[in-house]
């Protein structure tokens, strides 16, 4: 059924990582808003991060938590314990109902670091500088490189293709038109075409204000259906105010490029919606 699309929100970070709500607050807030699935996708505990990914104790915190809100919330919200896993994760995303696959670090060659890529503008210039010769481009073809090593993995949603560009806001790290760029890009789609990924068009960076597009960008939408490839609209909201945030932008955008369809995650699993 057509709009079916706006009662899904499963890209969804808590408190027990990097988001201003707690499960029960982002589960009350989807009830109310009439949703019909609430999955959420804390980010998955990674040795290298000590910021936002979740510790291994949050993680138990997390699923009992929301082993909880199942049975609270049955017959009214179905809601789904998945994980963001990141490339770096030492979580087992088998543990959990369906899984995000993300990547959001790149390791320095030379210094062996991880470094964030989307959110300290620092951090994206000290691994160009310190361990990429300066050649910006060079950590966007590394970035992509990990992006084809998660689709490998045949996440349930490969998240947010290009998050390399949400802090490149008017191309101050690199040119997202080059050449190199577009052939890096292209490479990790292949890889996920030929795993057979959905990918998330992602309405954050936008609603927290670093990006005036979606992910991915048109340029990439518009291979990605060359390849038949299918799609899911996401928020990857961090409050609860953004659970369906730019859901209806995000498929007019999708209809504009050539989309007749979109890929909806409930509890058994992707249903087809058309736009």
């Amino acid at each position: 059924m057509a709009g079916e699309y706006l009662k899904s929100s499963v890209h969804v970070h808590s408190k027990l990582c990097d988001g201003k709500n707690t499960l029960e607050e982002l589960a009350v807030t989807a009830w109310r808003a009439g949703l019909q699935t609430l999955g959420f996708s804390g980010h998955s505990h990674t040795p290298c991060d000590l910021e936002y990914c979740m510790t291994q104790s949050r993680t138990a915190l997390y699923k009992a938590q929301i082993a909880k809100l199942k049975e609270r919330y049955a017959g009214k919200l179905d809601i789904l314990c998945g994980l963001e896993w990141d490339l770096f994760s030492d979580d087992n995303p088998a543990d959990y109902d369906y899984f995000i696959g993300s990547c959001h670090y790149v390791q320095g060659p030379k210094t062996g670091k991880y470094y964030e890529i989307d959110w300290r503008e620092s951090d994206l210039a000290a691994c160009i500088a310190d361990d990429f010769d300066g050649d910006g481009l060079a950590v966007v073809e590394a970035y992509f490189a990990n992006v084809a090593k998660v689709a490998e993995k045949k996440p349930t949603i490969l998240g947010h293709f290009d998050l390399i560009k949400k802090i490149n806001g008017d191309g101050k790290f690199f040119d997202e038109h080059d050449p190199r760029y577009k052939a890096a890009a292209d490479s990790a789609l292949m890889v996920a075409a030929r795993n057979r990924c959905v990918l998330e068009v992602n309405t954050s960076a936008v609603f927290r204000g670093f990006r005036k597009d979606f992910f991915p960008s048109d340029e990439i939408l518009k291979d990605w259906l060359a390849l038949s490839g299918n799609v899911v609209i996401t928020a990857d909201a961090h409050d609860a105010k953004a659970l369906t945030f730019g859901y209806e932008e995000a498929a007019a955008k999708l209809k504009e490029l050539g989309y007749s369809k979109v890929q909806v995650l409930g509890k058994d699993g992707f249903k087809v919606c058309p736009l």
